[in-house]
């Protein structure tokens, strides 16, 4: 079997019907390493050598169990498109990441309620699932970032309040890069619109899962960065402290933001829970970051203007 300029393999397979926990086994085999079920006993991987090997020795079992099994290298699937594969793929993996996001959020709000309860080992368990994930997230699933933002709001759940760092000076970020994640929702959307908005009318925006992919950009709702996730306050809240923004009109535009993002309650506000669910359509409409960014623009420009001179 040639592997050369292919971009899938392809697995097919049967079993006797009596083998039924040989079939169960093979099942598992197959969601561990996230292959792509599109068809009854038939399977998709991207071609890669250790996929590969991953698929020849499921084969194995097959045959070992009775079965037949069909290895194959492909470079189209007919009435599937390259990219509605990919698509069908992070459609799996993000099913995957919200659940696991789930789980995190409920020990976050579990901890609230016991602050003096250990978590290390709850989140240790968590995270070794991420890593799992990860290795089968063939295309780099966004929400795997989301995820990885929840990993670092626990972490912090057992260490003191850090420190608000100092006030910033808005005429020092003028004309800047500004970097966040692809496929942004609320958070980083919201975050955009306020730093065009009262930080660097100028602004520019681009979109990448590392910030080494724009080493002279700033980052923002990343982890590990300046601007983002601290403590209980999301990336838009940050922004808020950190550049002294406090008319009342934003002030509650973070409030949503926050119940919206983080789902933990805190100012009991659902306004923005439409507005999320909107960057989410576009993103599944396929538009552009760029595009999501400027039709949410004008979304939280108009949330504004209702906010600053009352309804």
């Amino acid at each position: 079997m040639t592997t050369e300029k292919t971009d899938w393999l392809l697995f097919l397979y049967s079993l006797p019907t009596r083998r039924s926990s040989a079939r169960v086994g093979i099942w598992r085999q197959l969601k561990k390493c996230g292959a792509l079920a599109f068809k009854t006993s038939a399977y998709l991987l991207p071609n890669r050598p250790d996929l590969l090997e991953r698929f020849q020795w499921l084969a194995q079992q097959v045959r070992d169990a009775g079965g037949e099994a069909t290895l194959a290298s492909v470079s189209d699937v007919e009435g599937l498109s390259r990219e509605e594969i990919m698509r069908q793929f992070g459609d799996a993996r993000a099913e995957d990441y919200s659940a696991l996001a789930e789980e995190l959020r409920d020990l976050i709000a579990a901890h609230r309620k016991k602050p003096g309860d250990d978590v290390p080992e709850e989140l240790e368990k968590l995270r070794r699932r991420f890593q799992e994930l990860r290795k089968i997230d063939f295309f780099d699933s966004p929400k795997a970032h989301d995820v990885e933002m929840l990993f670092q709001r626990a972490s912090g759940l057992n260490a003191p309040p850090a420190k608000a760092g100092k006030v910033l000076d808005a005429k020092q970020y003028q004309r800047r890069v500004w970097l966040t994640r692809p496929r942004p929702e609320i958070d980083r959307v919201g975050s955009a619109w306020l730093i065009r908005k009262f930080i660097d009318p100028r602004a520019k925006f681009v979109f990448a899962t590392e910030p080494s992919a724009h080493p002279e950009a700033i980052p923002y709702d990343m982890t590990g960065v300046e601007f983002t996730h601290h403590g209980d306050a999301c990336t838009f809240e940050t922004l808020l402290k950190r550049f002294a923004i406090r008319f009342p009109a934003v002030q509650r535009i973070g409030e949503m933001i926050h119940d919206t993002d983080l789902e933990d309650g805190k100012f009991q506000r659902s306004e923005c829970v439409g507005l999320d669910l909107l960057f989410k359509g576009w993103a599944r409409l396929n538009h552009s970051d760029a595009e999501i960014l400027e039709k949410g623009f004008a979304c939280f420009d108009a949330l504004y203007e209702v906010l600053r001179k009352g309804n």
